[in-house]
């Protein structure tokens, strides 16, 4: 049986693109679904220190971060290309039928016939979905996570089943 993983010690939610004007501020790309989380007085840890959040507006697909004690553009070119984190224990749950990676990564995948395919070992984001990459006997397999091939997601078990629509896991 697969195992899922535990909560990572930190979530990151954000990287750190440059330095924005002269002030301290940050341009900053957003990795959440959760973007409120960059309200002011949140609090972002970058390389494991709390950081307060002082002010945050968006600015085209960015946010304009200003961290309380970065005042000045040196300061903030200190941070750059650094992600900015959340303790895992703060994760929000999430729709269901959705999941965080690190809940899935170690997962059995079997096919609604019982058919042993492999073990997730990591997740690729795509603009239409997800890809599941699946390790098994026959090597890696990229699986789709749609509806048509995804059946359920079995947390508690330790294992995903999907459909294996043709072509999916070439057993020529």
């Amino acid at each position: 049986m697969g195992e899922q993983s535990a909560p990572p010690e930190f979530l990151i939610v954000g990287h750190i693109l440059a330095p924005w004007g002269i002030k301290g501020e940050i341009k900053t790309q957003v990795i959440t679904d959760f973007p409120d989380r960059f309200t002011p007085g949140e609090l972002v840890y970058v390389d494991g220190l709390p950081l307060q959040i002082e002010t945050s507006r968006a600015h085209q697909q960015h946010l304009v971060l200003k961290l309380v004690t970065i005042d000045t553009r040196q300061e903030a070119e200190q941070l750059r290309g650094k992600d900015l984190c959340i303790p895992g224990t703060s994760i929000r749950p999430l729709p269901s039928d959705e999941y965080y990676a690190f809940q899935l990564i170690g997962l059995d995948v079997i096919t609604t016939e019982g058919k042993p395919v492999g073990r997730i070992t990591d997740i690729m984001s795509t603009a239409g979905s997800d890809i599941y990459v699946v390790n098994g006997e026959s090597g890696e397999i990229l699986i789709p996570a749609i509806e048509d091939v995804v059946k359920s997601v079995d947390l508690d078990n330790g294992r995903v089943i999907i459909e294996a629509i043709e072509g999916l896991l070439n057993s020529a």
